[in-house]
Formats: structure tokens, sequence, C-alpha cells
């Protein structure tokens, strides 16, 4: 299992963070994640999106790429380790 802070890191210095969130808040609302689910969450959303729209596990969980993904891992054995998504070369 993987810590995610549900507002990133990267976002708790903004003003409108602390304002609307708190210093504590941002410090302590953490989810346990699978590392496959981690990685996808990432991949799908961006941190300030993160933040700005997706600060609990619950909506999170409403995100359709996430609940795809959740759907689909589901169904995988528990050693499975999904292969990593190529990143395309611009």
């Amino acid at each position: 299992m993987t810590a995610h802070h549900l507002i990133p890191k990267t976002e708790h210095r903004r003003r409108w963070v602390i304002e609307t969130y708190g210093r504590e808040r941002c410090r302590t609302d953490i989810a346990w994640l699978c590392a496959p689910c981690h990685r996808h969450l990432h991949r799908c959303i961006s941190e300030r999106d993160l933040a700005k729209h997706y600060p609990s596990i619950a909506l999170l969980s409403e995100h359709p790429e996430i609940q795809a993904f959740v759907q689909w891992i589901q169904t995988k054995p528990d050693e499975f380790v999904p292969k990593p998504a190529k990143r395309k070369i611009t």
C-alpha cells in the first residue's frame, strides 16, 4: 500500500489551498492505495485538479477513469502487477 495525500504536497503552499482546507488537513488527509491504483490516479488527474476537485476518497471514486481502472484491476489476481503505460514522445 502507498500513501496518497488527498491534497497533493505540491499544492500545500498555495494560498487558496491553505484557506480552503487548512494546513492540518493538508498534512493528515491521506488515502492508502495499492501501488497500481496510485500510479493510475496520478496519470489520469493533475495535482491541481486533485486538490480542486478530488480532495476525498468519495470524490476520487466518482471519477470515471478511476472507476474503470478499479473495476478492471479487481478482476486480476492479488499478485498481478500491470505493466507501466508507455509514454508518447513528442
